[in-house]
Order: C-alpha cells, then sequence, then structure tokens
C-alpha cells in the first residue's frame, strides 16, 4: 500500500505562504474527519518583499473559503477596493492617451460579442465604456458597492489593493488561531532526504527536525527547495518582458480624507512604466523599468516627477531598489516539492498575476491534494502541465500590452514592437485577431488566468485594427446588440444613483462595517 498523505510542510511565510496555509486548512477542516495537519516554518530573519498589493476577483472567494469577515480584512489590511486598471500614454504617449481593463465583463459577455458592433459602429466612445459601465464609475471614483451590500457581494465586480505586509500578519493571525496551522518560527539549515529522493524532513536552527510527506517551497525568490535543493533550472522570459528593475515607494495622503482611487493606475515612461495604488492610509507607488534602457538615476527622475517632488523630497519616503528576475521554473511540482509565488517565478506586476497565480495554485493543490505518495505523481505532472500554459499566457498577456504601442520616443518601446521579442503564440493570435475579434474558443482551459475579454479590452484600447466581417452582422444579431447596449445603459444609470465615492464607504465600513453573508 502507498504512502498515505498526511501531513503538509510550508516553508516561508509572506502572502504567498499564508494563503497557500489557509485555503489547505481551511479544506481539510471542511472536508475530511481526520484533517491533513499544516505546518509553516517561516524565518524571522527574512523580510517578505511587502508590494505585492494588487489583487484579483478570486481574492474574494479564496478569503470567504477560509472563513475571513471582509469587514475585518479591510478595516485590519487598510484595503480599498480595486474595479480594474487604467493604463495612461501607453498606446501614443498624448497627455490624453488612456484606456481602462475593468472587472465587469461586457455586456451579454457569456453568449454575445460585442466587440464587432463596436468595430463598426462609432468609436468615439471607447470600447470599454461602450460594452461595459465600470470605466464611468472609475472616472467618477465610486465604490462598486453599497454598506447595505452583504460581505463579497458586488454590484460592480470588484477585487482589492491592500497592505502585503499587514495582510500577511492578518493570514498568519486567522490560519493558526482559526484554522489550526502550526507556525514555527525559525531557520532552515538542512534539507535531510530519504532513500527514495523525497524530502523527509527540514533542519531547523531552533525548532529541530520537522519532518512532512508533502512540502511547499514558499521560500521566495531563492526556491530554497525546488530551486537550491532539487536544481530546478529557472527559465528566464527577458527576451520578451524587458522589465527588470522596480524602486517602490510609499506616498502619504495630502489629507485623511483624499479621494482613493478606485483602480489601479499605470502610467507608461520613457523606459517602463509607473504603478500607483490607492490604500486607505497611503499609496503604493513604484516605477519598474529595464536596465538596459535605462539607468536608476533617470528612472528616479520619473519617478519624482511623477509625484510632483523633488528628488530630495522623493528621498525623505525611503525609496526601495527591487530586482526583478522574469521567469518561471521549467517545472514546478518535483517529487514531494511543489513551488508556489515567488519560488515558482516572477514577472513584472503589470496585471497583478503573481497573487491570483497563489490563489490558483493552492487552489489545485487543494482541490486534487494526493491521497498517496503514489497519486502525488500524477497530480504533479497536472499541475505542471496547467502552470507552464498559465505562465506562458500570462507571458503573452503582458506582452500585447508592449507590442500595440504607437510609440516611437524611446529605444524600448521600439524594442518592444521588434518581431524577435514577440512569442509566437502571441503573433498568431494577433494574426487571428485582424480579421476577427478574440472569444471564448481562442483559449481551451478551464481556468485561464485573462479571459477573452481581458483580451479585448486591452486591444480595442490600444486602437488594435481588427477588419468587419465580409458577410456583414445580421438583423437579428444587431438587434440583441441594440438590447445589450441599452441594457448596459440603465445599469449604468441605476449604479450611478446607488453608488458612492470610494473613500466614503471605506469610511463607513470601518465605522459600521458590512452585512453577514
Amino acid at each position: 500500500m502507498s504512502q498515505p498523505v498526511k501531513s503538509v510542510v510550508i516553508l516561508g511565510g509572506g502572502t504567498a505562504g499564508w494563503i497557500t496555509a489557509g485555503t489547505l486548512a481551511a479544506r481539510f477542516k471542511r472536508d475530511q474527519a481526520e484533517p491533513v495537519s499544516v505546518t509553516l516554518i517561516e524565518s524571522p530573519n527574512v523580510p517578505t518583499i511587502g508590494v505585492g498589493e494588487g489583487t484579483w476577483p478570486t481574492m474574494r472567494n479564496t478569503l470567504k473559503r477560509m472563513g475571513v469577515r471582509e469587514t475585518d480584512f479591510i478595516r485590519e489590511c487598510n484595503v480599498g477596493f480595486k474595479q480594474g486598471a487604467k493604463f495612461a500614454r501607453w498606446s501614443t504617449g498624448a497627455k490624453e492617451d488612456f484606456y481602462y481593463h475593468p472587472l465587469v465583463l461586457p455586456e451579454g459577455f457569456n453568449s454575445h460579442n460585442l466587440a464587432p458592433h463596436w468595430l463598426a459602429g462609432d468609436r468615439s466612445v471607447s470600447f470599454s465604456n461602450t460594452v461595459c459601465p465600470q470605466e464611468a464609475l472609475c472616472q467618477r471614483n465610486l465604490a462598486p458597492k453599497t454598506i447595505d451590500t452583504p460581505e463579497y457581494a458586488a454590484i460592480a465586480n470588484y477585487a482589492y489593493h491592500l497592505d502585503a505586509g499587514k495582510f500577511s500578519r492578518f493570514l498568519q493571525e486567522h490560519c493558526t488561531e482559526n484554522l489550526g496551522v502550526r507556525h514555527i518560527l525559525a531557520d532552515v539549515s538542512d534539507v535531510r532526504e530519504s532513500e527514495t529522493g523525497d524530502i523527509a524532513a527540514l533542519q531547523t536552527d531552533t525548532a529541530g527536525e520537522v519532518s512532512g510527506d508533502l512540502f511547499i517551497d514558499c521560500s521566495g525568490f531563492r526556491s530554497k527547495l525546488l530551486g537550491e535543493h532539487f536544481g530546478i533550472p529557472f527559465h528566464s522570459c527577458k527576451s520578451v518582458l524587458f522589465i527588470d528593475t522596480a524602486l517602490a515607494v510609499q506616498v502619504p495622503y495630502e489629507h485623511e480624507n483624499s479621494p482613493m482611487a478606485t483602480h489601479t493606475i499605470s502610467t507608461a515612461q520613457s523606459a517602463g512604466w509607473i504603478w500607483d495604488i490607492g490604500l486607505q492610509n497611503r499609496r503604493g507607488v513604484g516605477h519598474v523599468y529595464s536596465s538596459a534602457h535605462s539607468d536608476e538615476s533617470s528612472a528616479y527622475r520619473e519617478l519624482a516627477s511623477y509625484l510632483n517632488m523633488s528628488e530630495p523630497q522623493l528621498d525623505e519616503l525611503g525609496v526601495r531598489k527591487i530586482p526583478i528576475v522574469p521567469g518561471h521554473r521549467e517545472k514546478f511540482w518535483h517529487r514531494n516539492c511543489v513551488a508556489v509565488g515567488l519560488s515558482a517565478g516572477f514577472l513584472e506586476p503589470l496585471e497583478s498575476s503573481a497573487l491570483v497565480l497563489v490563489e490558483i495554485s493552492a487552489n489545485m493543490i487543494a482541490e486534487q491534494f494526493p491521497a498517496s505518495r503514489t497519486a502525488m505523481d500524477v497530480v504533479a505532472r497536472r499541475f505542471n502541465e496547467s502552470f507552464l500554459y498559465r505562465w506562458d499566457r500570462i507571458i503573452d498577456f503582458l506582452k500585447l500590452h508592449y507590442v500595440l504601442t504607437k510609440r516611437k520616443d524611446s529605444e524600448f518601446w521600439l524594442d518592444n514592437c521588434d518581431p524577435v521579442s514577440v512569442p509566437d503564440s502571441l503573433k498568431e493570435l494577433l494574426t487571428l485577431w485582424r480579421y476577427q475579434p478574440p472569444w471564448h474558443d481562442d483559449f481551451d482551459r478551464a481556468v485561464e488566468v485573462f479571459p477573452a475579454a481581458s483580451y479585448q479590452y486591452v486591444l480595442y484600447g490600444m486602437g488594435y485594427e481588427t477588419k468587419p466581417r465580409p458577410g456583414g452582422i445580421s438583423a437579428p444579431n444587431l438587434e440583441m446588440a441594440a438590447q445589450l447596449f441599452e441594457q448596459k445603459n440603465r445599469g449604468l444609470e441605476k449604479m450611478l444613483r446607488l453608488l458612492q465615492p470610494h473613500r466614503d464607504l471605506i469610511n463607513k465600513i470601518r465605522k459600521f462595517g458590512l452585512q453577514k453573508i
């Protein structure tokens, strides 16, 4: 009989470690009479990166399944709502150049594709403004729900902006106090293998030897188990995505009740872009750039200019320099070890893919959790196949933002449009989309990080041209589209009556709390 899997050991805390621990422990507690034990080992001497502040709407279900109250999460983690991303100066570089990638799908998207109707109509109104209400909500800085909307429910689809450091501590407390996760503060000095080549135990400096059946590597960029111990090679994608450095800073608001943006703002620069995220008590701002196309002093000047500060003023805020090595491991699950988070890989934070990959990884491990060591090999093969596909699709989607630009003002933008830097898979899709808009059949996996709607928002936000259908659009199709556009307009009118400014809702939640589900 194959050895049963009764214990999980997670190496590393941070958001990756604690999301994984909470997801697994909640699942085991709910489904099993004798839950699998979950132990998390965290070094007291290794600081977390602490700048993963953007999430996807999936985080609502992740927290809900863990039994977290949304009100507590919002209060404790300086949370703001996120309704998508605004991309400024990506297409032409002009001051008025911007588009949105909202989190609300186009009206009727499950059964009807409105892109051909927008392409054939009056394009003076942006694609996202035409097909969904969320750009209008973001432009007015309105919240996605009201104080009477129950926890995790939405009027307009939303995710979160959060303080990564506070979020990790919040999850740690919830996991240890409510889900039975064992927390060990210690440094790992050695990895002991079994006769089969699996990891048998981790030797720590203060807690002795910690044994387990499945080991999850959340040790960050170091990838202590999968990378260092097992030597799984790292696959670089720097030839496709050039960004390799971040300058991050925390910026206080001018006033306690200054408006909070309800979306991520990504503003293109000469050799990269600047993120701007609104939390309750501050903004998280950072300049990511390519060191092959700019130097640190130039990037620093652009960051100071964006913030309307002098460089000495920016110095006072304490700017952190963070290296980025874009890419991922050649596989993610080897023997009885699986990497989640930065230990699996990292790409620039353009579309907040880091945390959603952690969530999807943790969910897949939980849902397909191997009951025995023999079954683990089958699960590992599936996991590796699934995540190699996902990483490739994310790389394609991030490159899409760059390759469509019309900017010619720097080598960075010119090099991004060089066909040599564009993956063949993306070239093929762009050829297809010259003649027909993105649609569901272009993507064949059950869990796509970015669905066809996301590609539509970026393509047509950037001014991509798709040729009209040769046979035109049928009368019934035109009538259905007209009904959907009218439905979207009525929905927007209702939202504008119901919803209040983002900051006002956050203040109410802090004072009164949201309704429990």
